[in-house]
């Protein structure tokens, strides 16, 4: 099994920026693809980001072109997500996911972290 722990969200202002960042254990090996998905109150849960095993190949949602960028360190067995010019439907709760990443999931999933943009 792989555990993931996410940290670093929290109460922004509109146009302001949060570095998201997940820390995996246990079976890292079996992690290729390193992401993030989000899911706002009331709506489902949708992609956002993922990163391949080398750092050289990446998906990003539409929404997030421009302003999330995402990163992973292998020697460490973190993936971080610097999101800028948030806005307030940025707001939800952030879950990191490891494995072998779809748009519609991953092996394995953070309890997630909350990021909430203020107007």
């Amino acid at each position: 099994q792989v555990q993931l722990v996410e940290s670093g969200g929290g109460l922004v202002q509109t146009g302001g920026s949060l570095r998201l960042s997940c820390a995996a254990s246990g079976r890292t090996s079996t992690i290729y693809d390193m992401g993030w998905f989000r899911q706002a109150p009331g709506k489902e849960r949708e992609f956002v980001v993922a990163v391949n095993l080398s750092g050289g190949s990446t998906m990003t949602a539409h929404f997030a072109k421009g302003r999330f960028t995402i990163s992973r360190d292998n020697a460490k067995n973190t993936v971080f997500l610097q999101m800028n010019s948030l806005a307030p439907e940025d707001t939800a709760a952030y879950y990191c996911v490891a494995g072998t990443i779809t748009k519609d999931g991953g092996d394995y999933w953070g309890q997630g972290t909350q990021v909430t943009v203020s107007s």
